[in-house]
């Protein structure tokens, strides 16, 4: 049985695809994970839901399943089971490593989920050390420091992870843009700081559309697909594209563990990929007008925006940040980011609350930070509601020129 009549992009498929010359970034998030659709007399790409498959070769599929546990390798022919794999969701995972330009990508129910499956396909090398640049998102901070899947963590600035590399490190950790303040990292130059030791660089802000670190030298790049991925606030799920020899134990972890991606969620992420290009252009435009009109307005001590650019504003205000959140109108006051419409929130009370705050302040997240994921409205009406919400009553105490931070 031919695995494409379930609407499958195999192995095979996805190694013909990477050997091609690559395409633009706007025609790659199109029809990446698509190609055989045309062959199957489709359009849209099929949702497969079956959680088993049929099969009346037991010893084939019994050397199929040996042939996993020991190499991790994805399975040659029909699927077997949906722990192993699904076909919607194996489309995804070639569309996001064709954009990432990476050999595989291997996803997840969640980012946290994929954060996990790398520390945990480390350790159980024995490599347990992680070496990792603060900030980064506060539950990925907490997983780190409170070693909770038996990994040691070391905290460094991108000057010393040469120095903090011990024989048993298995990982170095960054976020650039960093979540919440935006603070970027030279990839490169991280990367030979590495040496042997894999490079994650958490993506997830900037998107292959903004930057694609593994050329700049990371082998594992992670996305909470939840965010700009999805792009619509409807899906939850995680992904690591990085190289085959990676992706073959993240799989078995996946299977090991069951933190599989649901094939609905698949289906929706590889569709929010076709428009991912125009979506964060757009949003990022905005953004950056946003970020030099609160630059200038004096009620804000402080903005935060990436020389990368992205649709992500952070901002320090003189006043109390609690009234802005209570202020806006348009804007939704809520946690996770990169959707169509506009969030805001503060980062020292959600997303980074469970960070020890002597280190969420010595990592630049003050308690008067507001992070802002900027949406697809319109840059007037976004600013109509900002500046009701800064109010100037309630932030102009104690004024002085604003600075940009990043640019």
């Amino acid at each position: 049985m031919d695995s494409r009549t379930h609407g499958a992009y195999d192995a095979q498929d996805r190694y013909a695809v990477g050997a091609r010359a690559r395409r633009e970034l706007a025609t790659e998030a199109v029809h990446a994970g698509r190609e055989d659709l045309a062959e199957l007399g489709l359009h849209a790409p099929p949702l497969d839901f079956s959680t088993t498959y049929p099969s009346h070769d037991s010893r084939d599929e019994a050397a199929r399943i040996d042939a996993f546990a020991a190499d991790g390798a994805e399975l040659d022919g029909p699927p077997v089971y949906g722990r192993l794999g699904n076909p919607t969701v194996a489309r995804f995972e070639t569309a996001l490593a064709r954009l990432e330009g990476t050999e595989s990508a291997v996803a997840f129910a969640s980012g946290m989920a994929a954060l996990s499956a790398v520390l945990l396909a480390r350790g159980g090398m024995g490599l347990r050390h992680v070496v990792a640049v603060r900030p980064l998102y506060g539950c990925s901070d907490h997983l780190l420091t409170a070693g909770m899947l038996g990994s040691e963590v070391t905290w460094t600035d991108p000057a010393g992870i040469a120095d903090a590399l011990r024989p048993d490190t298995g990982l170095v950790m960054v976020e650039s843009p960093a979540n919440p303040t935006l603070a970027e990292i030279d990839l490169r130059a991280v990367a030979h700081a590495c040496g042997s030791v894999p490079l994650l660089a958490d993506n997830t802000f900037a998107t292959p559309v903004l930057q694609r670190p593994a050329e700049l030298g990371a082998r594992l790049v992670l996305h909470s697909a939840t965010k700009y991925l999805g792009g619509h606030g409807d899906v939850m799920g995680g992904v690591v594209a990085c190289d085959e020899e990676l992706a073959r134990r993240l799989r078995q972890v996946r299977f090991a563990t069951g933190a599989v991606l649901h094939p609905l969620a698949g289906y929706l992420l590889l569709r929010g990929l076709s428009t991912l290009p125009i979506r964060v252009r757009a949003a990022s435009a905005t953004a950056a007008e946003l970020a030099q009109r609160l630059a200038a307005d004096p009620r804000v001590d402080r903005v935060h925006y990436p020389r990368i650019g992205g649709a992500m504003v952070a901002f320090e205000v003189h006043g109390d940040p609690h009234e802005v959140i209570a202020g806006v109108r348009l804007v939704t006051p809520a946690v996770s980011l990169g959707s169509v419409d506009s969030l805001i929130q503060h980062p020292a009370s959600i997303s980074h609350r469970i960070v020890d705050p002597t280190d969420r302040r010595g990592a630049g997240v003050s308690d008067r930070l507001l992070r802002l994921s900027v949406g697809l409205e319109d840059v007037e009406d976004l600013w109509a509601d900002l500046d009701g919400a800064l109010g100037a009553g309630r932030c102009a105490g104690g004024l002085r020129q604003p600075e940009v931070a990043g640019r």
